[in-house]
């Protein structure tokens, strides 16, 4: 079975029926001229499922506390002014007490937060004072619980991925020596190109193969694109973000 890159093996324009594809096919097969492509061992693609899919929760989770902010400020309530992680201990018990339309007064805010907060207690009563309405309370109640749930998935998820990443301990410490590069970075790389780099030839390779080489269209000593490839786009993002952390 050869899992082909159809860019690259598809027939010459005018010809596009599926027998002739078929036909086109087996001919460039006979000859040796189709490249396999890349498919890791299934314990790497198992580890690829999850890093993606984690991806994508936090993505969902992000969206969703956006959208709290968002009814924050149409309901006129400026917590997260004085409140840095608006998701953390205190911010929580604050989002909880306007879900359930509680009035807290300075001494019940000030059971509620922790740490410095309690030395902003007065801005906090006022920031609480808003235009807030059963509409605004009962969105905010339905966003913090799909904020849970997604919480809840990805604590399963991080958990696979610990224990399929229990054979790689010694290649993940290895990726954690770049700079910019932590555990979860390196689960998506060792996820994405898999732990036996034979399939590549050399780094150029790995590095066009991820997207991640500019191109070099020039003509008469004028650089026309140096636009790169799609490549693999969780790779690509991932080595992308360890290198802005990293600056």
């Amino acid at each position: 079975m050869v899992l082909a890159n159809a860019k690259r093996i598809k027939n010459v324009p005018g010809r596009k029926t599926d027998v002739h594809d078929a036909a086109w096919i087996a001919q460039l097969l006979r000859c040796g001229l189709i490249t396999p492509s890349f498919v890791p061992p299934e314990e790497i693609r198992d580890l690829r499922d999850y890093t993606r899919y984690r991806r994508k929760l936090l993505g969902d989770a992000t969206a969703e506390k956006n959208r709290i902010h968002k009814i924050l400020q149409d309901a006129n309530i400026k917590l997260a002014t004085y409140v840095s992680d608006l998701f953390g201990v205190s911010g929580r018990a604050l989002l909880e007490s306007i879900v359930y339309g509680e009035v807290l007064s300075s001494d019940q805010v000030k059971d509620l937060v922790k740490t410095s907060l309690k030395r902003k207690v007065p801005q906090l009563v006022e920031a609480l004072n808003g235009r807030v309405r059963a509409h605004h309370r009962k969105l905010i109640g339905m966003h913090l619980d799909h904020l849970r749930y997604l919480e809840e998935q990805m604590a399963v998820i991080e958990a696979e991925i610990d224990r399929l990443l229990t054979p790689y301990q010694n290649v993940v410490e290895q990726l954690s020596t770049i700079p910019g590069i932590q555990k979860d970075a390196a689960a998506v790389i060792l996820a994405e190109i898999g732990y036996d780099m034979s399939h590549f030839p050399t780094d150029a390779h790995i590095s066009s193969w991820g997207g991640l080489s500019p191109g070099n269209n020039e003509s008469a000593g004028k650089k026309k694109s140096s636009r790169t490839t799609k490549g693999n786009r969780s790779l690509k993002a991932v080595l992308c973000q360890a290198s802005l952390g990293r600056e």
